[in-house]
């Protein structure tokens, strides 16, 4: 008997299949393209990673006393959440789409428990904001406001959990470092936004915050370079890659801003931009780094197949 690759008999035999030339039917994508719009969902997931890590930056300032980055986190976490809450709805084109979406509870979906962390969480900031503005029931203000940070790290986070949940491998494959990824970005544009919108506040909380989400998200990408081999190609080439490099450029410069800019100047509001830059441009990279990677074949094929290696599929004879 002869095998398929030309031996005689006695030698390990190898499938039929493992010498044929890569290449999908008709050379057609083998994953759907996600339907999800743009700038609808990129947006989506800054705005609401701002707004998380913006709700839980007030309510701890609430807490030690410093008003001024209390009130300017809840306008951030307020105008983030609902815009967010509004583009989500526009990319899915009607809104009891979204109502739709809190028929159930699945714990077992991140995609459900998303939907109930987005809705108690923009209602509580929403409620927080408008105390703050009209000055009416300052107490049941407060409560909403602290209720909204306790859900502020799920809220910047759970898009993350979304993302690799699905079989897009360029998200799918970065499982464990998208969560962290997220969250620093989520850490820097509060930091931003709050020296935009703060520049009178104490800088060192806002500071400390932005340094803090800068290492996160530049070890996170680091690290998703370092693992991630042929499906992390998306984030370094052509746009998505382009748009990772700004988006470490811009963190690099925002945190060197903040720590030479005094308070009101100039330089932590430029700082406080860069960040806001950053998080939007790492959100889009990321988002276009999946879609990338669900177009192109080789990204579902070829890592399966090298996860065939270890059972002895894939070595050559001897």
């Amino acid at each position: 008997m002869v095998t398929v690759s030309g031996e005689r008999e006695g030698k390990r035999e190898r499938p039929a299949g493992e010498r044929a030339a890569f290449r999908s039917y008709y050379g057609r994508p083998i994953l759907k393209r996600p339907t999800w719009k743009v700038p609808n969902v990129p947006g989506y997931l800054f705005l609401g990673g701002t707004a998380g890590a913006s709700a839980t930056m007030a309510a701890v300032a609430e807490l030690t006393g410093h008003r001024e980055l209390a009130r300017a986190g809840r306008w951030v976490a307020a105008a983030g959440s609902l815009t967010g809450v509004g583009a989500l709805v526009h990319d899915l084109g009607r809104p009891e789409r979204f109502l739709n979406m809190l028929r159930v509870f699945k714990p077992t979906s991140p995609l459900s428990v998303g939907s109930w962390i987005l809705a108690p969480f923009s209602a509580l900031t929403a409620v927080s904001a408008a105390a703050q503005a009209t000055g009416r029931l300052p107490a049941l203000g407060r409560l909403a406001g602290l209720g909204s940070g306790l859900l502020g790290p799920a809220m910047s986070t759970y898009t993350a959990v979304l993302l690799s949940d699905t079989a897009v491998p360029a998200w799918h494959e970065a499982y464990p470092e998208l969560p962290y990824l997220f969250a620093g970005s989520a850490l820097t544009s509060a930091a931003g936004a709050a020296m935009v919108c703060a520049p009178g506040a104490d800088p060192r909380q806002s500071t400390r915050m932005g340094l803090l989400g800068a290492a996160m998200e530049l070890a996170a990408m680091r690290r998703m370079e370092q693992r991630l081999g042929l499906v992390g190609e998306p984030y370094v080439r052509d746009r998505p890659g382009r748009l990772l490099t700004l988006s470490k450029v811009l963190a690099s410069v925002g945190a060197g801003l903040s720590l030479l800019g005094r308070r009101g100047g100039p330089a932590r509001m430029l700082g406080g931009a860069a960040y806001l830059a950053a998080g939007l441009s790492t959100r889009f990279a990321v988002f276009e780094a999946g879609l990338v990677s669900a177009q192109d074949p080789k990204y579902v094929v070829l890592p399966q197949r090298r996860r065939l290696t270890p059972r002895g599929w894939g070595h050559s004879p001897g």
